[in-house]
């Protein structure tokens, strides 16, 4: 019988991938902790187990009187005493079950742990075994799980929502989610809410990199690296913006990530749940940048401010609210996809400030020789720095509305 034991708690290290020494060590001292209250022994008791027979043996500790420590107050030897009970076998078995269930879950746990956390900001595809008002808790594998919040940012500030607004999930509906965040089991941090019934594994659905990883699934050039994406401006649940550039100048960015007819892109956002996925060109010129990024308006120029990161854009009076976006949804994307405050003016509002900004007449030193600056100057106080074209006082850009001042048209820009 105390053979057989030995076996099964071999065949459970091997199994669990429990360290031999770390199990036997443990059971010890549980068990010296539950006997020492069992029998009352003061001073403490020692627990040994034979591994030959499966017994386990219980001493009482007698402290030594030459052995006090003067400084600790504490006794240092002890003499030990066979009071091993004569029901050993049953308290025993009750100790060891207990203990080695605790055992195998922390085991379990810190396996995980060191193999997820590796893992942060992989894409996963789980199950849903389970959702409550606060979380949704998503099957990985066997014996792996990972929880979606969606607590209340109104009564749980430190709690987090990684859930887009307006999706719901049903029992073993198949999703897919991007890591986080793994929790270490033997963190000495304050618990979180309700942190012993909710998995280790913090997925999201909210994330912008959660579309990177669904545009390397659909798109091999994406995932092969030759087509880069630069930057993801997101709205969870409602509309994202995303920047590509391409390494090959023979292949267009946009084209393949939107793919024949728009079947990868449109793969993307069934994944999203309909959530609008728009994929822009990038460039490295802030002005070309910020123009794509206003896509799918139509911009006329764009002034752009590189010290102070300000861009002006200006567009065709019927292309404004397109350019602004419902509750300006548009240009907050498009501010959050380039990194730079972005102010849209109409051409008509912009001819009638032109009207009044007053324009330098001084020529820079640092001119081209049969060449000047052009004159127009900024909002700011900033005077453009490209050249004039021959026989203007403005580069083309201003030209046009440094026409607008002597004409009586307001529309005359359009």
């Amino acid at each position: 019988m105390a053979s057989e034991m030995m076996e099964a708690l071999m065949a459970l290290c091997e199994e669990k991938h429990i360290d031999q020494l770390y199990l036997i060590d443990r059971l010890e001292q549980s068990l010296a902790k539950s006997y020492a209250e069992v029998l009352k022994l003061q001073d403490g008791a020692r627990v040994t187990f034979d591994r030959t027979s499966g017994k386990f043996y219980v001493y009482k500790l007698v402290p030594k009187e030459e052995s006090w420590d003067d400084e600790t107050g504490l006794y240092t030897e002890f003499d030990e005493v066979d009071v091993t009970p004569k029901d050993m076998s049953r308290i025993a078995a009750q100790h060891v079950k207990s203990e080695i269930a605790a055992i195998v879950r922390n085991s379990a746990r810190q396996q995980i742990f060191e193999e997820f956390s590796q893992r942060v900001g992989d894409i996963i595809t789980g199950t849903v075994l389970q959702t409550t008002p606060d979380f949704t808790i998503v099957k990985i594998r066997e014996g792996v799980e990972a929880e979606l919040p969606h607590f209340d940012q109104r009564r749980y500030p430190d709690e987090r929502n990684e859930r887009p607004a307006g999706e719901r999930y049903m029992h073993n509906q198949r999703i897919r989610a991007i890591i986080i965040d793994v929790r270490d089991p033997n963190s000495n941090q304050p618990p979180i809410r309700g942190e012993r019934q909710r998995p280790s594994i913090v997925v999201s659905r909210t994330h912008p990199d959660l579309i990177r990883r669904l545009f390397e699934l659909e798109v091999p050039e994406v995932y092969d690296g030759v087509v880069e994406v630069r930057s993801i401006a997101r709205e969870a649940g409602v509309r994202s913006k995303v920047a590509v550039s391409s390494l090959d100048e023979r292949l267009d960015p946009v084209g393949a990530c939107v793919g024949p007819k728009g079947s990868r892109v449109r793969t993307v956002v069934s994944e999203l749940r309909g959530e609008r996925v728009d994929v822009v060109l990038w460039s490295d010129d802030p002005a070309k940048c910020v123009a794509s990024a206003l896509s799918p308006a139509k911009v006329s120029r764009v002034l752009v401010d590189t010290a102070n990161n300000y861009a002006t854009v200006i567009v065709p009076d019927d292309q404004l609210s397109l350019a602004i976006g419902k509750e300006g949804q548009n240009a907050r994307l498009a501010a959050r996809l380039t990194g730079m405050h972005i102010d849209i003016k109409n051409e008509s509002l912009a001819a009638d400030v032109m009207r009044g900004i007053p324009v330098k007449t001084e020529v820079d030193e640092e001119v081209e020789e049969g060449g000047h600056r052009c004159e127009y100057v900024g909002p700011t106080g900033i005077q453009c720095r490209n050249m004039a074209r021959p026989g203007s006082r403005f580069c083309g850009i201003h030209e046009a509305l440094a026409a607008a001042e002597v004409s009586d048209d307001p529309d005359s820009l359009i």
